[in-house]
């Protein structure tokens, strides 16, 4: 098992680095899980292509979206965390291979991301 390195996000650093994250990841499947420290991980999508990630600051959401562009996967599904207090961003081999974010009451939503084809190809 990799041993991840992980960055804390300045809130100011939000939106712009969500956006870089969704460019790099164009392609990958994703899959985004709820840590509720109740039910214990519930996964929201798994391995399903990846739409964007994004911070709508007028809002105050993170917004997680899979699906939209495959024939296999015509709809988009959107999943909201309403009012984040934290973003991490954990690292591999690969820009970025996972995404937390915190919510109001503490709960963290991991997205963890797949490669849809190897890297460089």
């Amino acid at each position: 098992m990799a041993i991840m390195d992980s960055e804390t996000l300045d809130r100011s650093d939000w939106k712009m680095v969500l956006e870089g994250v969704t460019a790099r990841h164009d392609g990958d499947l994703v899959t985004i899980e709820v840590l509720d420290p109740l039910l214990g991980p519930q996964h929201e999508a798994e391995r399903l292509p990846f739409s964007y990630l994004d911070y709508d600051p007028r809002d105050d959401a993170v917004i997680a979206a899979v699906g939209g562009r495959p024939p296999r996967y015509p709809v988009v599904l959107r999943h909201m965390i309403v009012r984040p207090q934290e973003i991490d961003i954990a690292t591999m081999d690969v820009p970025e291979a996972a995404v937390r974010i915190v919510a109001e009451d503490g709960t963290p939503t991991l997205i963890t991301f797949y490669p849809a084809r190897p890297r460089g190809v």
